[in-house]
């Protein structure tokens, strides 16, 4: 129903920025809220950022609050996340996500499309 397409990953060094972009496809008139989750090797996914569509509401995960940004353009049915003195722990597999509902918006089982992901690889 929801197709999304993450691009912006790349390998940097630790004090560099990344975009990320989560291009949404298909019904996405149904979406409420996206979010982003990352997963680095041998850990769990976990929540980065999210964002509610209709009014903007944003929420971030401690270990990025002030940091990222997360916004979207609705023109485009597209999510950002602006990432800002990255360092080498938030290396992971980032991928966006998309939800019908803003009741869980830390929550990954919340959500009822996934994108491929991306990699973000930072380095020290």
């Amino acid at each position: 129903q929801v197709q999304l397409v993450e691009s912006g990953g790349g390998l940097v060094q630790t004090g560099d920025s990344l975009r990320l972009s989560c291009a949404a496809s298909g019904r996405t008139f149904s979406i409420a809220a996206m979010g982003w989750f990352r997963q680095a090797p041998g850990k769990e996914r976990e929540f980065v950022a999210g964002i509610t569509w209709s009014r903007r509401n944003t929420y971030y995960a401690d270990s990025v609050k002030g940091r990222f940004t997360i916004s979207r353009d609705g023109a485009k049915n597209t999510v950002y996340l602006q990432m800002n003195s990255l360092k080498a722990e938030d290396t992971a597999v980032y991928h966006c996500a998309a939800d019908r509902s803003t009741n869980g918006i830390a929550t990954m089982r919340s959500y009822d499309y996934w994108g491929q992901g991306t990699q973000v690889t930072v380095s020290s």
